[in-house]
This record gives structure tokens, C-alpha cells and sequence, in this order.
């Protein structure tokens, strides 16, 4: 299996090389393109609740800010590495580009386990993270937002810590905050009803009904878990999820509500009543229309793709799937709605809370969701027309579209001096 996983940096060069290539950008936009425009590393003490002190590592990542500040999540992981978080910087500048939101990509993440933390060892590790990257993080220049193993009140504390260092309270410097200091009805949902509002449209192209339709997801997160629960309002059966403890498989359908309820109650999946145990290997090779990966990157590779029995993917995770499992699926006719569209709901919401977050003045949940409705599905119809107009596959057309509108931005600017 380990022959399979590709480093993430080199699967999103190879990703936008393709794309560079179709476009006959030229060797210097190719070259400027595929690097990060910033990386800062940076090492940092915390103090344990038993009064040790241990050192931490962390990073902050600006890909490309030619059409905006830099955005993206900051994830809490033991396997967070720099060219994780590069790859996941660049993906960011396409998914801003392709949904046509005024942003480039950025990420950060800082490598700890925060399930062997306590509340307040993360409140200090957190605390002192932001104030290391703040010589880059600001609502002019890059606003992190959640990503894995972050929350909203993870994002309060960055929030205020960069506050106090500024004098006064810059709620715009944050997205996916708590409502109560600025943070944006919708946004905890918004990435997952991104992915149903695609995989809605993506249904109805290939004639799929809803009550005919089963989905396995990969990830119980908050990506996942929303998304089982909104893609089940559909009308689709639900029939396999999965968690870090392993994957729970019914064919006859899981009560999503239940699912949800149980992993809250026992903190994961393993030992669902009325369900099948399976491994999250497993559970990707299941019989059924719709499977969403929502997980990590590297999980749908050349091992694992002739063995795929879902008739489409919708990538909710960002990166789950290689470049030769991509070909394989292609040559299978088993079409893929990349990643740097599926998922982008969240950052298009955290967009619309940066929005109201400068202007003081906030929208109800049913314009947000219309708002991302909208743009979501316009930019899915422009994906599948481009892919169609230049007879590639779905990433191909998201990327075309993408990589052309920072290509742009670029050419106009100019290289400084």
C-alpha cells in the first residue's frame, strides 16, 4: 500500500502541470505558479498542564495572493508536514479561483495530536501559534479559517489573541468563528452542503434519482457527518460512513440521525448497532451509486481504483485521489467531481462572513445559503462545459478554468520590479 502514497506537493504540481501544459502557459507562469509565494516554519514552546514544557512545530503557507488576500484552514494533526500543507495551499488558490471568489489559497497546520491535549493545553497552543504567524495572518493579508481538528472555538482564540496584539477586536481577521464575535450564520454546514449542492447537480446530468441512489462517505468529521445527514434529506440511502475507528455498513440504509447521535455518545462509529463492521479500506470497495471521500488525501489509489464499485465520486476530502487512480477511474467511465469544487462551500462561506465581517453588517442563513447555492452550481455548470468544450475529464475542466483566471491576475500584475 505505502508504494501508492503520493506526497501531496507532488501530486498538486502534477495536477496543475497538466493543466499549465492544455494551457500553453509559458515557462516562466508555470514556473511562478507552481511554487508557494511564502512558507513560514516556525517552533514554538507550549506549557503542559503537569508544568512541562514541550516544543511544537507549525506552519503557514501562501501559495499565490494575485487575486486576493491569501485563505485557508489551519488543521491540528500528528501528520501535518510542510509539503502537506503546501499542496493544500495551492489547491486552495484553485478552489478561491474556480468558484471565482476574490482570494488566493493558503494553509496552515501545526503538528500535535489534539485528542491527547487538554481544553486549556490547546487554548495555549493555539494562543501561541497565532502569535507566530502574525506577522503574516490579518484580514488584508491571510485569514485562516477551520480545517481538520479545528473548530470554531479554536478559531475564537486566534481571533482574540490577534486582537490583543492589534489593541482592538479585528473580527475579520478570522472566519468560522462562533456567531457571538462575528462569526457567519451557515458557516459550520457550508462545506458540506457545498458538496450536496454539486452532488444534486451531478445526480440529475447522469439521470440519478435520489430514492434510487446509495452513498458511502469516508469521514465522520464535520464534513462528513453533515454531509451524510443533508445528502439523507435528498432522498439517498446512506449506506456506509466511516470514522478513525473504522467504517460501519448497512445495505439496507443507516438512520443517519442514529449514526449521528451514537458517534457522539460513544466518540466514533465502532460498534453501531444494526450495522456491518469494515475497515475504511473497505468501505471505499463498497457496492453503490455515490461515494464521497472525506477523509485525508491518498485514499483512492492505483491499488484500490480497478476495485471502486461506485458510479461516481465527489471528492469532499481535499487530494483523495492520485493521478494514476484518476486515469484509472477514467478509463472505468466512473466520472470524479474534483475536490477544489466539491468541497469549496466552506471557503465560499467564510468568504461571505469576511464580507460581513467588514461591513458590520450580517445576512440571514437563507441568503447565505441561496448565495452559495448559486455559485456553487454556476460554477459546477462552467466546470462541466469547459471539461465538454475541451473534451478532458471533470479535474482537467475545473483546473482549466482555474489555473487560467490566477494566470490572468498574474500576466496583468506583472513580476515586481
Amino acid at each position: 500500500m505505502a508504494i501508492d502514497i503520493m506526497n501531496p506537493y507532488e501530486m498538486a504540481v502534477a495536477q496543475f502541470e497538466d493543466a499549465g501544459r492544455r494551457l500553453g502557459l509559458s515557462q516562466a507562469m508555470r514556473a511562478i505558479l507552481s511554487k508557494p509565494k511564502r512558507e513560514l516554519t516556525v517552533n514554538f514552546p507550549v506549557r503542559m498542564d503537569n508544568g512541562d514544557v514541550r516544543m511544537f512545530t507549525g506552519y503557514r503557507v501562501q501559495h499565490n495572493i494575485n487575486r486576493g488576500p491569501a485563505k485557508g484552514g489551519i488543521r491540528y494533526s500528528p501528520q501535518v508536514s510542510l509539503d502537506e500543507v503546501r499542496a493544500l495551499a495551492m489547491w486552495m488558490t484553485w478552489k478561491c479561483a474556480v468558484v471565482g471568489i476574490p482570494f488566493g489559497g493558503a494553509k496552515g497546520g501545526v503538528i500535535c495530536d489534539p485528542h491527547q491535549m487538554s481544553h486549556a493545553e490547546l487554548e495555549r497552543l493555539t494562543r501561541r501559534y497565532a502569535t507566530e504567524i502574525s506577522i503574516l495572518i490579518g484580514p488584508d493579508s491571510d485569514i485562516p479559517a477551520p480545517d481538520m481538528n479545528t473548530n470554531p472555538q479554536v478559531m475564537a482564540w486566534i481571533m482574540d489573541t490577534y486582537s490583543m496584539h492589534k489593541g482592538y477586536s479585528v473580527p475579520a481577521a478570522i472566519t468560522g468563528k462562533p456567531l457571538a464575535i462575528g462569526g457567519s450564520e451557515g458557516r459550520l454546514e457550508a462545506t458540506a452542503r457545498g458538496v450536496q449542492f454539486v452532488t444534486r447537480e451531478a445526480m440529475r446530468d447522469r439521470g440519478m434519482k435520489p430514492e434510487e441512489t446509495t452513498v458511502v462517505i469516508q469521514g465522520f468529521g464535520n464534513v462528513g457527518s453533515i454531509t451524510a445527514r443533508l445528502i439523507s434529506e435528498m432522498g439517498c440511502k446512506v449506506v456506509g460512513v466511516s470514522d478513525i475507528s473504522g467504517g460501519v455498513y448497512n445495505p439496507a440504509g443507516l438512520d443517519v440521525y442514529k449514526t449521528l447521535r451514537y458517534s457522539r455518545e460513544h466518540g466514533g462509529l465502532k460498534g453501531l448497532p444494526g450495522a456491518e463492521a469494515v475497515t475504511n479500506q473497505e468501505l471505499l470497495e463498497l457496492p453503490c451509486t455515490v461515494l464521497i471521500p472525506a477523509a485525508l488525501e491518498n485514499q483512492l489509489t492505483r491499488s484500490n481504483a480497478p476495485r471502486i464499485q461506485a458510479r461516481m465520486i465527489i471528492e469532499a476530502a481535499n487530494g483523495p485521489t492520485t493521478p494514476e487512480a484518476d486515469m484509472i477511474l477514467n478509463e472505468r467511465g466512473i466520472p470524479v467531481i474534483p475536490d477544489i469544487l466539491a468541497n469549496a462551500g466552506g471557503v465560499t462561506v467564510s468568504y461571505f462572513e469576511w464580507v460581513q465581517d467588514l461591513q458590520r453588517f450580517f445576512w440571514a442563513e437563507n441568503e447565505i445559503n441561496n448565495r452559495l447555492e448559486s455559485i456553487m452550481t454556476r460554477a459546477y455548470r462552467a466546470m462541466c462545459d469547459k471539461a465538454e468544450e475541451q473534451q478532458v475529464n471533470l479535474r482537467l475542466g475545473a483546473y482549466l478554468l482555474a489555473v487560467a483566471r490566477v494566470a490572468e491576475a498574474t500576466e496583468i500584475r506583472g513580476v515586481y520590479p
